[in-house]
């Protein structure tokens, strides 16, 4: 099974350029806590990642109103991505390796195609309970679930 076969493709997506009020419109719009960060003329070119949190602690932080704040401002500029003929396994190790619950998911051209989070694994896994040959199992969901809930390390200072 490829990632293509579970991940969600109508995804919305916001630019860099859009206020934090337009990216959390845009959640509540649509009932998520994550959003890809899109540019480019034409294609869907992924340059971030804006969660609800960015948004949140941005705001705090800046002490500024959200459509005084650009989605630019928040966003996540270093993003993992995995390609729509991806097997699912290799995306749950670059959720768990980059301790994440949604990926965004590219075609042959690096164009937002799609976003495959946790529990679109976590679906299949227990879909699979009972077959031979298992994609994935619970038990790796949960790993992966465990890894992407420890507490992140903090330097001093930080």
């Amino acid at each position: 099974m490829r990632v293509q076969d579970l991940m969600t493709r109508q995804v919305h997506s916001c630019r860099s350029s859009d206020s934090l009020e337009q990216a959390a419109q845009l959640m509540w719009n649509f009932d998520c806590g994550c959003v890809p960060v899109c540019d480019g003329d034409g294609v869907s070119r992924l340059v971030g990642m804006i969660t609800d949190r960015d948004i949140c602690m941005s705001a705090l932080f800046q002490g500024r109103a959200l459509r005084d704040l650009h989605v630019s401002d928040a966003m996540s500029k270093s993003v993992e991505a995995c390609h729509a003929s991806d097997a699912l396994g290799n995306a749950e190790r670059i959720m768990q390796a980059a301790r994440i619950r949604r990926l965004p998911v590219l075609d042959e051209h690096d164009a937002l195609v799609g976003v495959i989070s946790l529990a679109d694994l976590a679906r299949e896994a227990a879909r699979e309970r009972t077959r031979r040959g298992k994609e994935i199992t619970e038990t790796e969901v949960g790993d992966t679930l465990a890894s992407i809930c420890a507490p992140a390390q903090h330097s001093p200072g930080a």
